[in-house]
């Protein structure tokens, strides 16, 4: 590790280097690629630095402590050698974390796929619950969220309901959603006040670039409809709506969210892009095997990941067992004890990885 983070902090001092060159000054695009690039070694450079001061200074106190003889002396070496060793322990720990690799999906956006699963109408309701609840938490963190198409159910719920999500680091939290949700409760149609158990699956889609996936024109079956949501009849009369049939695949992406159908057409183009992805790096995950396997969560929406049990108040997530007992507050978006827990699991699995 020592070694790696030596060659960070030369390649940052050959940046300095290089922006401060009047040949390179002139370059605008050049200054600003290596900005970039010194602005991502900063944390870790910073961190290091200071890892080798006090590791410095830890010499100098053991030194004192193993050479001195006055006693107050080496009481107080003593005492600085514990405090210097806790803080390296510290700095150390930091340093690998910032050595991890970091996803760059991270920053991106994202669409959130949710579809009513086993369960009928129940689990068109908790679909529905579901993507009030993505929509909450989309609020508290000054996201912004747009439903792209909808099929709703006779009672209420979804039996599928698509959303856009963007913001920052948007794709960073809410990557550990995707799988299948499932509740325990008494429908509103139960007489009996029997419990049953429905669930939802959600598969969340970082947005791709048209450069990342290459979509040919002629694979394309584009048509459009009068759209069945929000808008009244001007989208219904005008059929501003569009459904794009990816031929090779066999995947269907629609849009209605908009009032022009070529704002339909681009939002279902990012709809299809961010599918056909999702398969992509599934492929090379498979291909990967173990490593994957080992990681908090597949992403596969295949996976049982949450419970939802309404009878005891009680949310489990069942990749890290972890249980709360407050389920109305999660369900209006507090989901970052969660995540939280998610995340760090994830770091400790990835350091143990590159350990």
């Amino acid at each position: 590790m020592l070694e790696k983070l030596a060659t960070i902090e030369a390649r940052y001092d050959e940046l300095e280097q290089l922006m401060a060159d009047p040949v390179v000054a002139r370059d605008y695009e050049k200054v600003a690629q290596y900005a970039r690039e010194r602005s991502e070694l900063q944390d870790v450079v910073d961190v290091y630095r200071t890892y080798k001061a006090v590791d410095e200074e830890l010499s100098g106190a053991r030194f004192i402590l193993s050479e001195e003889d006055d006693k107050e002396l080496r009481e107080m070496a003593q005492e600085e050698v514990e405090q210097l060793d806790e803080r390296r322990v510290q700095l150390e720990a930091q340093l690998k974390q910032l050595l991890l690799p970091k996803d760059p999906r991270d920053q991106r956006n994202v669409i959130i796929e949710i579809r009513a699963g086993a369960g009928g109408d129940e689990a068109g309701l908790f679909a529905a619950d579901l993507h009030r609840m993505y929509t909450r938490y989309a609020e508290k963190n000054k996201w912004r969220a747009d439903i792209l198409s909808t099929n709703t159910t006779g009672v209420g719920g979804y039996k599928e309901v698509i959303l856009e999500i963007k913001g920052r680091g948007v794709f960073s939290r809410l990557k550990y959603e995707s799988g299948v949700h499932r509740v325990q409760r008494v429908p509103i149609t139960e007489s009996q006040g029997r419990i049953h158990t429905s669930t939802a699956t959600v598969a969340v889609l970082p947005e791709v670039e048209a450069v990342e996936i290459e979509v040919s024109l002629a694979d394309l079956e584009i048509t459009a409809y009068g759209a069945s949501g929000p808008g009244g009849q001007h989208m219904q009369k005008n059929a501003t709506a569009i459904r794009i049939i990816h031929k090779p695949s066999g995947i269907v992406a629609t849009c209605e969210s908009e009032r022009s159908q070529t704002q339909n057409k681009l939002r279902a183009m990012n709809i299809l892009r961010a599918r056909l992805y999702e398969i992509e790096q599934r492929k090379q995950a498979e291909a990967l095997g173990a490593t994957r396997r080992a990681q908090v969560g597949s992403g596969d929406r295949s996976e049982k990941i949450r419970t939802y049990n309404f009878p005891q108040n009680r949310i489990t997530d069942h990749r890290i067992g972890l249980t709360l007992y407050r389920l109305p507050v999660v369900l209006e978006g507090d989901l970052d004890e969660f995540i939280d827990a998610l995340a760090t699991q994830e770091q400790a699995d990835n350091l143990q990885a590159l350990l």
